[in-house]
């Protein structure tokens, strides 16, 4: 049995009680081959509750942070981590973006899920930021479907990121896969890259029901 088995085996049972999710629209993910997740992004447990509610595992980049720690508190976040497919990388480094773009590239090249949120951090204020172009120029050099998702609900379970998350009604819903092969061959033009990221985006928006803000989360954060 794989570690990710014995997590949804052990946890899957806790979080159906605590969060009660509801999963719409898993059908629309393939059950085999490579697909890139793109998705909004308002809470920590984002990353813990959607890939235990598919069948494929789901693999996503997070902070190497998270599996560097000492102790058994240490032990045990990398092992869950890990297992529920983060791969850690060093985002703060002046070449963190493509540390992650090569990683991720990697993983849809293996035939495999890669989970990604286009706003790069998590919403400030609930709100849907302007995506990152790292979503366009994966499909682009992967050719990889891009499936939209949208978590609904964290936020109100585990407000502002932290803490422990209270029971409470989460969703996750998924979109229609989008395909951008009419845009082969041109993963450097900024301005493709800008409308497919764009295209993506107004999925996500129309899936999660969020405001959309034409600036980037992180600018919002330091404002």
């Amino acid at each position: 049995m794989s570690r990710l088995a014995i997590i949804k085996a052990v946890l899957g049972p806790v979080m159906r009680l605590m969060f009660r999710p509801r999963v719409e629209g898993a059908e629309n993910i393939p059950g085999t081959g490579p697909v890139i997740l793109a998705g909004n992004h308002l809470t920590f447990i984002d990353s813990m509750i959607m890939p235990i509610c598919l069948d494929r595992p789901v693999y996503f980049i997070g902070k190497d942070e998270y599996v560097t720690g000492k102790g058994l508190k240490g032990r045990a976040m990398a092992w869950f981590f890990t297992s529920v497919g983060m791969i850690p990388v060093d985002r703060d480094g002046g070449r963190g973006g493509v540390a992650a773009l090569m990683t991720g590239r990697r993983v849809l090249e293996e035939g495999k899920i890669f989970s990604i949120y286009p706003e790069g951090t998590r919403s400030p204020d609930g709100r849907l930021y302007r995506g990152r172009t790292g979503i366009a120029r994966l499909t682009l050099m992967t050719g990889a479907p891009v499936i939209p998702f949208a978590m609904i609900g964290t936020d109100k379970i585990q407000p502002g990121g932290a803490g422990f998350p209270r029971p409470g009604r989460v969703t996750v819903r998924f979109g229609e896969a989008m395909e951008f092969s009419r845009y082969d061959g041109m993963d450097r033009d900024r301005y493709v890259l800008r409308a497919v990221t764009d295209s993506v985006m107004a999925e996500v928006m129309r899936l999660s029901g969020q405001e959309y803000v034409d600036m980037y989360a992180t600018k919002a954060k330091a404002a």
